[in-house]
């Protein structure tokens, strides 16, 4: 049995007996996983204060034995459905309440359950999980350092094949094979590969724009290990030269401000506070309407995890947290910088992952 898995099972019944749970039932394929170790899907883990066990089917019957060894297994036969056999084993062990994962399970099932379990105490339990996935343990932080160096390495690449008649899909595809080849599981998320003003839209899908067709070129990107664990990088270039001075204003804005929400990165500091010293920085340099999303977000197994930069967030962080730290500016018509690295908060502040240049004199890439 691995223990890193155990001890986050161990944790999880920490917090049940925190909040009065006797059982929890994990729905979501990453929580799953995190607490398991098991990496496909269609399964379920009911969690008692002495037992798991793992509900899944004939498909995954040697993967579960090779992956979770020493976790309780029921294999459902294509007869019975998920819900029956929960069901089954809920009233096997004579069970008075049943937590389950409230953000997840659907009111389809919900109500299947809830009707077969008719005199079982139902209690919706939301992102507790995913709070003590938010906190990284060595394996998890060297997972993250593989995804920075995966991606870096394929940025690295993406940089020599640069030409004034590639465009935004051409690279995008070039970059995902790059990861590939370099050891990688795929791409964390389909890459942002933006042209010109295109780099103004923050969540842009690469199209049929050119190198060529305009000197500025942002890459959001991020690389996934076979292990599940991701990164998430951004860096903005010019390709060509380019005479508009308010390129230079706008970059150097964005990378002041990523600077100085990094430098008060350490635990016990809030969320809102990091996501303030950026903002504020912005807004002040005269650009506070064109900067309005969260300054950045964990990450591990999802791209997107606990906890999160944003002037709603209280959240303090901890050591072990690995956030993202992506302020940006984006000016409709014109373009758009965005600066994002990966940032592992330590005991004494905090150390940044990732290490493409991004300085002032590295923002030209000519082709």
């Amino acid at each position: 049995m691995d223990d890193r898995f155990h001890v986050r099972r161990t944790n999880l019944r920490r917090m049940m007996s925190q909040t009065g749970l006797e059982s929890l039932l994990i729905t979501a394929e990453k929580n799953v996983s995190y607490l398991t170790g098991f990496t496909g899907d269609s399964t379920w883990l009911l969690v008692t204060p002495d037992s798991e066990l793992l509900l899944s089917d004939f498909r995954y019957i040697t993967q579960l034995e090779e992956e979770c060894p020493g976790v309780e297994l029921h294999i459902r036969t294509s007869k019975t459905r998920m819900t029956d056999a929960l069901v089954e084993k809920v009233q096997e062990r004579n069970l008075k309440m049943l937590g389950f994962e409230g953000h997840v399970l659907t009111i389809e099932v919900f109500q299947v359950i809830s009707q077969a379990l008719s005199g079982i105490e139902l209690v919706p339990v939301s992102w507790e999980v995913e709070k003590l996935r938010a906190v990284k343990d060595e394996a998890e932080v060297a997972d993250i350092r593989e995804a920075v160096d995966l991606a870096e390495q394929g940025f690295a690449y993406l940089l020599e094949i640069l030409s004034p008649d590639a465009t935004e899909q051409f690279l995008a595809y070039e970059l995902e094979h790059a990861v590939r080849n370099f050891g990688g599981e795929e791409l964390s998320f389909h890459p942002i590969v933006a042209v010109g003003d295109r780099s103004a839209l923050p969540h842009y899908r690469p199209g049929k724009l050119r190198i060529a067709d305009s000197p500025i070129l942002l890459v959001d990107w991020g690389a996934q290990t076979h292990s599940g664990y991701k990164s998430d990088l951004t860096r903005t270039m010019l390709t060509a030269e380019f005479n508009d001075p308010q390129f230079e204003t706008v970059y150097k804005t964005v990378l002041e401000s990523q600077r100085l929400a990094i430098e008060k990165i350490a635990p016990g500091v809030s969320c809102h506070e990091i996501d303030s010293i950026a903002r504020e920085y912005i807004k002040d340099a005269g650009f506070g309407d064109y900067f309005d999303h969260g300054l950045g977000h964990g990450i591990g197994l999802d791209i997107h995890e606990l906890p999160r930069f944003s002037q709603s967030s209280d959240s303090l962080l901890e050591a072990g947290m690995v956030v993202t730290v992506e302020p940006g500016i984006y000016l409709p018509g014109w373009g758009g910088v965005r600066i994002e690295d990966d940032v592992l908060v330590t005991e004494g502040g905090c150390d940044v992952l990732s290490s493409v240049p991004k300085d002032w004199d590295n923002v030209h890439v000519y082709v």
